[in-house]
């Protein structure tokens, strides 16, 4: 197996390889022996007209988890460059839960195109996934799971599990006739126990369960915590759904964090590392905008204040220290809430709590740099009433960053939109605005 390190020297010598010496090292044991998640990070990693060659190297079996496994924007595009009969081997390979994956970032014809090769069976199970949203849990259920009547006895059980083809350590539920979940069977213990023992008596009732509309986070946050490998999800009415399992609880956790991380830029987590420029353009061209507006209105805010900067031109260089200390400050506390509002830590209890601690840690900090800021500049100015323009200015905006570094994504959580993805543009416009409003209305009470 190749690993994280290997990988990087991997696509280090593809890329510094020409044509014909590429194809040699696609063919390579060692690289058609990589797991589906590793060929996708190296597709990931590869140029364009490189990916080709790469994927008409890879055995046709491998094709649909190595695209599963790749981002939304990745797979978008393998899947446009292939020929229509290279796209029907692919769908015709294509499972349901494989499907539910790549439902939200293909265009419909490709969709309807792979539902009709569906299997009955798997077609059943992708109608029942859609039945939830991409927040609940049910939705990327695990629905193959091992399940046994509870009145059969271990030594049936032991015939079941050679039919269905068992492999440890994959869970085993039992339920009821009505297959309403009863508890979780223990391999090792099925093995050891009398053979004319029920299966009723041997069940793990304790063994905590997911409600199918759980939302993704309090799931991860429940196996996290449960000491399994699994856990069970059952419907309204107690019947199994399927299970989670760390691999997908670990994934989900994945996905989250690198939204996070990208919305930050006001980009997703699905975005190609070489997608094509123009739609890369497009994208990041709305965010640049909307910075461009809040840029905007800091700059109308300085020109209030044209006659103070220009009768005292320090205050023009101190502006970013004012500007970048609410910032960060700001940038803290958004961080925190974001982090806090993922896990379900932040409600309408705690809230006015967390406003009181986070505006407290702002006045402690916003006294402490003011004071060492304001002593700064004063000495570098030879200017005492400068040193005291800059510490309020700091002050003032260190309060404000941490007061709407709560306030805001609360607000926009409750606007349905994501805090992750504008919390930090609205931010950055608050404190821009109070800042310079703060230092520059200050400066031009005692100044002038």
């Amino acid at each position: 197996m190749i690993h994280t390190l290997d990988l990087s020297l991997l696509i280090e010598r593809i890329s510094a390889a020409d044509t014909e010496e590429q194809r040699l090292i696609f063919n390579e044991p060692e690289i058609q022996q990589l797991e589906a998640g590793s060929l996708a990070t190296l597709f990931e990693a590869l140029p364009l007209d490189q990916r080709m060659e790469l994927w008409r190297q890879l055995p046709l079996n491998d094709h649909v988890d190595v695209l599963t496994a790749m981002r939304a924007d990745t797979r978008e595009w393998v899947i446009q460059s292939l020929t229509s009969v290279e796209l029907d081997l692919v769908l015709a390979k294509l499972d349901n839960l494989s499907l539910i994956e790549w439902a939200d970032s293909l265009p419909e014809e490709i969709i309807d195109r792979a539902i009709d090769m569906l299997s009955k069976e798997d077609l059943e199970l992708f109608d029942r996934a859609n039945q939830y949203t991409d927040e609940q849990i049910g939705r990327y259920a695990n629905p193959k799971v091992i399940s046994l009547p509870q009145g059969i006895s271990v030594k049936r059980a032991r015939v079941l599990l050679e039919r269905y083809g068992y492999h440890y350590p994959a869970p085993i539920y039992v339920v009821t006739r009505s297959k309403k979940f009863v508890g979780a069977i223990n391999y090792q213990q099925l093995m050891e126990a009398e053979t004319t023992e029920k299966l009723s008596a041997l069940a793990d009732t304790e063994c905590p369960v997911l409600e199918d509309d759980t939302s993704l986070t309090e799931a991860v946050e429940a196996i996290e915590h449960s000491e399994r490998f699994s856990l069970p999800i059952v419907d309204e009415n107690y019947a199994i759904v399927g299970d989670i399992d760390l691999h997908l609880a670990l994934e989900l956790m994945r996905e989250n964090y690198e939204s996070t991380l990208m919305a930050n830029a006001g980009m997703s987590e699905e975005d190609d590392l070489f997608a094509p420029i123009a739609k890369s353009a497009r994208k990041r061209a709305i965010w640049l905008g909307i910075n461009l507006v809040t840029a905007v209105l800091a700059a109308m805010t300085i020109s209030l204040f044209e006659d103070v900067i220009a009768e005292v031109v320090a205050l023009a260089i101190l502006m970013p220290i004012v500007a970048s200390m609410g910032g960060i400050a700001g940038s803290q506390t958004l961080t925190l809430m974001i982090r806090g509002m993922a896990l379900n830590q932040v409600t309408a209890g705690n809230r006015m709590s967390l406003l009181r601690n986070e505006c407290g840690i702002g006045f402690l900090n916003g006294v402490l740099w003011a004071v060492l800021i304001g002593i700064m500049a004063g000495l570098w100015f030879q200017s005492p009433v400068l040193g005291i323009v800059i510490a309020v200015g700091i002050v003032i905006n260190i309060i404000t960053a941490a007061l709407f570094g709560v306030l805001i994504p609360v607000a926009l959580d409750k606007l349905e939109l994501d805090p992750a993805l504008a919390g930090s543009v609205v931010l950055t416009t608050v404190t821009d605005v109070v800042g310079f409003f703060a230092f520059l209305g200050t400066a031009k009470l005692l100044l002038l």
